[in-house]
């Protein structure tokens, strides 16, 4: 196998690889999920006007539609073995799959620094919760010119170096992590929400909040956008599964894992959100939708603590899953002989902090609107691409050798298929009015593309799949995209 395009991480893995089994596939879903930003998805909805229930069934419904994607693109990873670059190779060339690789890439880098941020903020409130620091204090005389204070950064800094002593230690250390602490999470939260109705005591008074649309129009201007954001919210790794899926020990433990992990843990974690949050309207006399917040206010010095512990490692299994893995692969691929995995993770870490994460999470209006959404207008063409090179054209039949094979069929014009970068570009091009708006807050083009805007992944993902079938559909004939081996 030609090193060029190889190295000990982006080969297929081997048989003795293959360790996954349904429960390290599920764990490593509820140590995704159980998070921060799952936590507070709720929040976002229910202050658009969603009741509770109405947030959770968003929350459900986003869920299962991403898992359809999911399941679907981790099929190749069981199947060969390979990571998500090298599998973008089949579609768009061995040079060409660069392009979804560092798409996919920078998103999990800005992740990576909002996750680092939020672990880092958690330790940050706690200590001002035990007493040790006086926050108030801290933000009003010692806030620099970057937006945070040198307490902000050095609990910030403090979390960073804690993940990357997980990137240090490559996947095995990633999969010990997730299975250990994925029953710790769920034990948790359970124990949060418990704590949560017998403070209040009256169950029925936590579900007294009701839907605030005056009608049905004004209820799906709100769903759809919250919807997209929701099936964006895990856009990326319907893109990456295979970076975990070519370690699974059959198809079944990868579709059964993802189904049993990731709906109901994102739906459960939403919904616990959701309780103490109504909890604390009563029991503070104010509305906290940050845990972090809730937590400093618990009182006991022991239970803080071990919150803190809580909160750290809920943070810590999602950003070392979610946002290490793929793009340590990503960057590999650029240059596989001098990028390996490690430095990968290292490069994301470090990318991770000069995106000025602390601003991208505290604005609400640009982390669901203009990130969410934005990067899902980007991701979801990538996806169409994918599923319909896959299981379209080559009915699921790869030449695994000639994936890294420089002069192979995967090659096509100087190793990228432009084929599939047109269709990438025009499947794209629809969302870019809306997103200008959404990002400018003005209405710099029409209303009718902000409501494209609000389908940014479904249309993306359409769009790319129906363009891209046409333009390949003649190509070498259909013989030869079945085989695997079309060539441009």
């Amino acid at each position: 196998m030609p090193t060029t395009l190889s190295n000990a991480d982006l080969a297929p893995t081997t048989p003795a690889q293959r360790t996954w089994s349904t429960w390290h596939i599920a764990a490593l879903w509820i140590g995704m999920a159980v998070c921060i930003p799952t936590y507070t998805l709720a929040a976002g909805m229910i202050e658009r006007g969603m009741s509770w229930w109405q947030a959770t069934l968003t929350v459900l419904l986003g869920n299962l539609i991403v898992l359809v994607p999911m399941i679907l693109n981790g099929h190749a990873g069981a199947k060969y073995g390979i990571p998500f670059p090298v599998l973008m190779r089949a579609s768009f060339g061995i040079r060409g799959a660069n392009i979804p690789a560092i798409a996919r890439a920078l998103v999990a880098c800005g992740w990576f620094g909002i996750q680092s941020w939020i672990g880092g903020d958690s330790i940050y409130q706690v200590l001002g919760g035990l007493g040790w620091v006086d926050i108030a204090a801290d933000r009003a005389g010692n806030m620099t010119a970057l937006g945070l204070t040198p307490w902000q950064g050095a609990c910030f800094l403090a979390f960073w170096l804690i993940n990357v002593h997980f990137v240090w230690h490559g996947i095995n250390s990633i999969k010990w992590l997730e299975s250990w602490a994925a029953p710790f999470l769920i034990a948790a939260g359970l124990a949060l929400m418990t704590w949560a109705i017998v403070k209040v005591g009256d169950v029925s008074v936590l579900f007294g909040a009701s839907s605030k649309f005056a009608d049905n129009a004004a209820f799906w201007a709100v769903f759809v956008p919250q919807l997209t954001a929701m099936v964006g919210f895990w856009a990326t790794l319907s893109l990456n599964i295979p970076d975990f899926t070519r370690f699974a020990k059959s198809q079944k433990a990868q579709v059964w894992g993802q189904a049993l992990g990731l709906p109901p843990t994102m739906t459960l974690f939403c919904f616990i959100g959701i309780i103490v949050t109504s909890a604390t309207t009563i029991i503070f006399h104010r509305t906290i939708w940050d845990p972090v917040e809730v937590v400093a206010r618990l009182g006991s010095v022991p239970v803080i603590i071990i919150s803190l512990v809580m909160l750290s490692v809920a943070t810590l299994t999602t950003n070392i899953a979610a946002n290490v893995v793929s793009p340590a692969n990503d960057f590999s691929n650029l240059n596989p002989r001098r990028i390996s995995f490690r430095m990968g993770g290292m490069i994301t870490a470090i990318i991770g902090i000069l995106m000025m994460p602390w601003y991208l999470y505290n604005n609400l209006g640009a982390y669901i609107f203009t990130w969410l959404i934005g990067y899902s207008a980007l991701l979801g063409p990538i996806a169409g691409i994918m599923l319909c090179d896959y299981y379209v054209i080559r009915r699921t039949r790869l030449d695994v050798e000639a994936l890294y094979d420089p002069a192979g069929p995967y090659s096509y014009t100087r190793g990228i298929n432009r084929r599939a970068v047109v269709a990438l570009v025009l499947a794209v091009v629809p969302n870019i009015p809306g997103f200008i708006n959404a990002a400018s807050h003005r209405s710099v083009f029409p209303a009718f593309f902000d409501a494209i805007y609000g389908y940014a992944w479904f249309t993306g993902l359409a769009l790319a799949m129906g363009i891209y079938y046409v333009l390949m559909a003649g190509k070498s004939g259909g013989a030869a995209g079945r085989s695997g081996t079309l060539s441009a």
